[in-house]
């Protein structure tokens, strides 16, 4: 009975009683705010669907070939099994914390021969060596006073919570560049090949040139202009490969491989790849719950909050209710009566605090504040990331939109007067001009095609989906 008071008076201390804040939405945050969680601004083009972005955004392109290259990525990419080591650490160091708050239990024994000092009990001779054993069980249980543990565990699950965060921002980060990356190489791959076909056209204007010279039908001006031009169509060839060949390096280095192990079948890609439908955009509510920098950035924050409780349990005493028994003795005469022993009731620990242990709490506050500065810069960064790449994308089109018609009519006027020139209608400037005119048109429309790929990419990135 006296074993179980002892008991009770320990646990009568335990209160409900748990300090420190309690971790909520801020409400002034923009998460909150009417105007952050309405749809888009620039959802309203027809570029783009207010309905609820998918997850694996890739295959909207319907490119079996780009779907290879990022599930080959996320098997692979080192930055990503480091966010998935990261992950499991943290996890690990949340099952600590929480064992924490369990009951422990531990044994010992052993058996020694112990040769005492006769001095250290005031005698003058010395004391016979004996052989001694020892053996004991404990259990202790801490009790959660003013909630620190709780407050503990709560931090290491918002750092588990932000880890994962950040491991699917990193996966999301990975599968953007991945997909830029690959229409980085398919636009140079795209772009050379306008050029050559500029250079096609060009060489056989030459050719014509020269036929009309050498049959005393124009001048020499002419064909030393001709040339001019095919030499300056053929100088964009170079720039073109070397963007495709850095991107091929790039693909290689997200897959996981060394530069010259880049994806072979990339290279020959001529087509860039464009999401033809409408994108889906969601609103402003469902991406700030969808965006991983923006949980992270929450998730920090519910850890620097639950440490503020942390800190401020330091203030208060420490109980722990705990139990040891065992016998310990002379080798012969163990496990009798005379050898036993036993130990039963709470231990109670108290480091008066100090003008440290207040400014550890200052600076959890301190640290709780910085961490809501940044929460609401992730918030109002997604919120101008995503208008901004909506805005950029939507503008592109419109662009890209013009372009293909204005090259579409250089098209038709080239051709018209090639027909023109060579039945000695129109002189060979006027076809010369024709010719350039298309060529930049062609170029233009490519240059935009790739500009438009990669503004969907970053419309993707901005929109935070994939996990």
């Amino acid at each position: 009975m006296k074993v179980l008071a002892v008991l009770a008076a320990g646990v009568a201390f335990c209160g409900c009683t748990v300090v420190g804040p309690d971790y909520r939405t801020p409400d002034r945050d923009g998460v909150q705010d009417p105007a952050a969680i309405q749809p888009f601004l620039g959802a309203a083009s027809p570029a783009v669907s207010g309905v609820a972005p998918v997850n694996e955004w890739w295959r909207l392109y319907d490119d079996p070939q780009l779907s290879r290259l990022i599930e080959q990525a996320v098997a692979a990419n080192s930055n990503l099994r480091v966010a998935a080591a990261n992950l499991e650490a943290a996890r690990a160091a949340l099952t600590e914390t929480k064992s924490a708050g369990a009951v422990h239990a531990g044994v010992s024994g052993g058996v020694a021969r112990d040769q005492e000092s006769g001095e250290d009990h005031l005698l003058d001779v010395k004391v016979p060596a004996e052989n001694v054993a020892a053996a004991g069980v404990s259990v202790s249980y801490e009790v959660d006073l003013v909630g620190k543990l709780r407050r503990a565990i709560e931090a290491s699950q918002a750092n588990a919570e932000a880890t994962e965060a950040a491991m699917h921002l990193a996966r999301v980060s990975l599968v953007v560049g991945v997909t830029r990356a690959y229409a980085q190489a398919c636009s140079a791959g795209r772009q050379h090949l306008v050029a050559e076909r500029a250079i096609d056209l060009q060489a056989q204007s030459l050719a014509v040139t020269e036929r009309l010279y050498k049959a005393g039908r124009g001048v020499r001006t002419d064909v030393t202009r001709a040339r001019s031009q095919l030499a300056q169509l053929r100088s964009a060839l170079p720039g073109f490969e070397s963007q495709q060949q850095a991107a091929l390096y790039s693909l290689a280095m997200l897959l996981g491989r060394p530069p010259a192990d880049y994806p072979k079948a990339v290279e020959a890609c001529r087509d860039i790849p464009l999401v033809a439908r409408p994108i889906p955009v969601g609103d402003g509510a469902s991406l700030l719950a969808r965006r991983p920098d923006v949980r992270e950035a929450e998730s920090r924050l519910a850890q620097a909050t639950a440490r503020i409780g942390v800190a401020t349990a330091d203030l208060y005493p420490t109980i722990t209710l705990g139990a040891s028994g065992g016998a310990s003795g002379l080798l012969d005469d163990f496990g009798r009566p005379s050898t036993q022993k036993f130990t039963v009731g709470p231990l109670i620990s108290w480091t008066i605090p100090d003008r440290g242990a207040r400014a550890r709490v200052r600076e959890s506050e301190a640290a709780s504040r910085a961490a809501l500065a940044r929460f609401d810069g992730a918030v109002l960064g997604a919120l101008r990331e995503t208008e901004t790449s909506l805005s950029t994308y939507t503008h592109e089109i419109q662009r890209n939109d013009a372009l293909r018609l204005a090259r579409d009519a250089a098209a038709r006027a080239a051709s018209e007067t090639a027909d023109f020139y060579r039945l000695g209608r129109v002189t060979y400037l006027a076809d010369l001009d024709a010719e350039r005119t298309l060529a930049n048109a062609d170029a233009a429309l490519a240059a935009s095609d790739a500009q438009k790929a990669l503004d969907q990419v970053d419309l993707f990135q901005a929109l935070g989906g994939g996990w």
